[in-house]
């Protein structure tokens, strides 16, 4: 966990606090997470104001942080090497998004599941640092940002929120004032109170969503963090692991080989690597089918040079 204190967040960072909580709530669950949600914050806020005398002092703190892990975890393939490091965070973004949307589409709907659909949206912002997101993240983030809301909304007003994707409409959360009063994070905290910061809906269009593609392996994993305040008054049922549906083999590849005139490019081995870092972050969490279908995909790249 990073020692070094934080100063007051200054205004005009507001956008990037809870990107910041997260990082502190998963310090020592998560540190690798924890370490890139820093990297996005600090990023973002370099972006917004890198000029005042109050936001330069905060990022050089936060930048103290991040040295301060580095050298903590200098051994960590996941900091070292970005694309590890992607998967990581990858993963387990993926890991509470399918964990909230398995209780969403059974109809349990509580304070947990609404954190995490608004958690795995802002690390799928934190995806960011490694580049363009996929269109499928992109809308995997819109889609979880708009569910915390919704749902968090129904509750609010005394209605059933309605499971599953629907036609989305306008809505905001109120995520800081969730998470007033009932707090896990470490004393000494790294954002300091506002006013109300509600997540407004932006740019959400009034469509269906019965088309969101869920990826492979869309089950909660096994040992799915709850990531929400203890003190919240909130009861939940105990989450079993779904049994987890194994992709077959596919036979073609046992009788595979090389064309002769097959050779693979940089690219090709990047892709190959890529697919082989995706299935040992996957299997990190016991999430077998993902890891099954990434080395299926890297071994077709490697024997006929195609994907």
């Amino acid at each position: 966990m990073a020692a070094t204190a934080l100063p007051p967040l200054p205004p005009q960072f507001k956008s990037i606090q809870h990107h910041l909580r997260t990082a502190q709530e998963l310090d020592k669950r998560e540190p690798v997470v924890a370490y890139y949600c820093r990297l996005y914050a600090m990023q973002t806020g370099m972006k917004i104001d890198s000029k005042t005398p109050e936001c330069r002092k905060f990022l050089s703190k936060l930048m103290d942080q991040l040295e301060a892990m580095k050298k903590q975890f200098g051994d960590n393939e996941a900091i070292t090497q970005e694309i590890v490091g992607s998967a990581h965070v990858e993963n387990y973004a993926l890991k509470m998004f399918l964990y909230a949307d398995n209780e969403d589409r059974a109809g349990q709907f509580h304070k947990n599941m609404i954190k995490s659909f608004y958690t795995a949206s802002l690390l799928i912002d934190v995806l960011t640092v490694f580049g363009e997101l996929s269109e499928e993240n992109a809308q995997h983030r819109k889609y979880a940002r708009w569910k915390a809301a919704y749902i968090h909304n129904c509750l609010k007003n005394g209605e059933t929120p309605q499971p599953g994707p629907i036609g989305m409409e306008g809505e905001s959360f109120d995520a800081e004032r969730e998470e007033a009063g009932s707090s896990s994070v470490p004393s000494g905290g790294t954002t300091q109170p506002t006013s109300s910061s509600t997540y407004e809906a932006n740019n959400i269009p009034t469509s269906n969503f019965t088309g969101i593609h869920i990826p492979p392996g869309a089950h909660a994993p096994a040992n799915t963090p709850a990531e929400v305040p203890h003190n919240t008054g909130v009861t939940s049922n105990t989450i079993q692991p779904a049994p987890q549906n194994i992709p077959l083999v596919d036979p073609a590849l046992y009788s595979a080989q090389s064309a002769g005139e097959v050779r693979l490019t940089p690219e090709d081995f990047a892709r190959a690597q890529k697919y082989c870092k995706y299935a040992g972050s996957a299997l990190q969490y016991e999430d077998v089918s993902t890891a099954v279908q990434n080395l299926q995909k890297a071994l077709k790249l490697l024997i006929t040079g195609r994907e």
